[in-house]
């Protein structure tokens, strides 16, 4: 018997929800959970294309298409319910590397370990190596992530809004 609960385990957990909440720290499935409350506007316990249409609208977008909102509860297997959101958010995060690989990736960048890569350098090494990072791209990034006075970029703040989706509060 042990066998195929171990079998059965092994299927779930390479393409199935079994275990979502796995893949988040505690702080994150809070801040997850927050969203999906504010987000269900109807508090049902699941997100429909009423709630979308009911939040989008706080924000100022009144004027979105039917079309648009089937589109995103489309993108749900099912029902949206708070399992589904995170598995969904889980889904779109799958491949991005943990937070301390992508801080030590840039820890190359930085031989004096001072958390800070300068701007110029950045911007040299993101648009001139692999995939290139054009104009609008860079200007974006300045935008979201301003270097200091004296031209040097926070790297693991950055590496924190890749892994988690915002910015650390100090």
């Amino acid at each position: 018997m042990a066998p195929k609960k171990a079998k059965r385990r092994q299927q779930q957990g390479e393409g199935g929800s079994s275990n979502v909440f796995s893949m988040f720290e505690q702080s994150q499935i809070q801040e997850y959970k927050e969203a999906f409350t504010i987000i269900d506007q109807n508090r049902d316990g699941i997100i429909s294309k009423d709630d979308l249409r009911d939040v989008l609208a706080t924000m100022g977008q009144l004027n979105v298409k039917n079309e648009e909102l089937e589109a995103m509860v489309k993108e749900a297997s099912g029902p949206i319910n708070f399992t589904v959101f995170l598995t969904m958010f889980g889904e779109k995060l799958k491949g991005a590397d943990p937070e301390d690989v992508i801080v030590s990736a840039f820890k190359v960048l930085d031989p004096e370990a001072t958390g800070f890569i300068k701007k110029e350098f950045l911007e040299e090494l993101l648009t001139t190596q692999c995939d290139r990072f054009t104009a609008e791209e860079m200007t974006n990034l300045w935008a979201a992530f301003p270097p200091d006075v004296a031209g040097n970029v926070d790297y693991k703040n950055i590496c924190y809004v890749i892994t988690h989706g915002e910015d650390k509060e100090e």
